[in-house]
């Protein structure tokens, strides 16, 4: 863990390079189609992605957006984090949302958030006990048709 180093990706070719490891959690996309998203939420939503390096491997991806709502005020939302299936329990998602915190608070901005999946317990349990992050609400969703 000597070698790591978070990088901020911003051209087309290291962002294709961190789709290997954010198919692990968005395993509904093919790489046009992230590509395409990932742009597109650049140029319209400030997305920014950023890659915890472990030497020239990327071992976990976060994509974040800057926001301001009525309710959470000027905050920091955590769009996607993901640490490679064969990297994780070794502390790299904990580095990289602990960046995305600092990364947050030095730009001024009052909080981070984020929603995880219901099935995903594992997660849950690393963002209340590991990262101190509480639970707020609930996340609703519907299709539209």
């Amino acid at each position: 863990m000597n070698d790591l180093t978070v990088k901020e990706l911003n051209s087309k070719d290291d962002i294709r390079k961190a789709f290997p490891v954010m198919k692990e959690l968005r395993t509904h996309l093919d790489e046009d189609t992230y590509l395409e998203l990932v742009f597109e939420a650049k140029e319209i939503d400030r997305y920014r992605m950023f890659a915890l390096m472990n030497g020239e491997e990327i071992v976990a991806v976060t994509g974040i957006k800057p926001m301001t709502t009525l309710y959470y005020g000027r905050f920091v939302w955590v769009c996607d984090l993901v640490t490679c299936q064969k990297h994780r329990s070794k502390g790299f998602g904990e580095k990289l949302l602990s960046y995305v915190n600092d990364w947050a608070k030095e730009a001024g901005f009052e909080s981070v958030a984020l929603s995880s999946g219901l099935n995903r317990t594992d997660a849950h349990r690393f963002y209340t006990e590991k990262m101190d992050f509480d639970k707020v609400s609930y996340v609703f969703k519907k299709t539209l048709e």
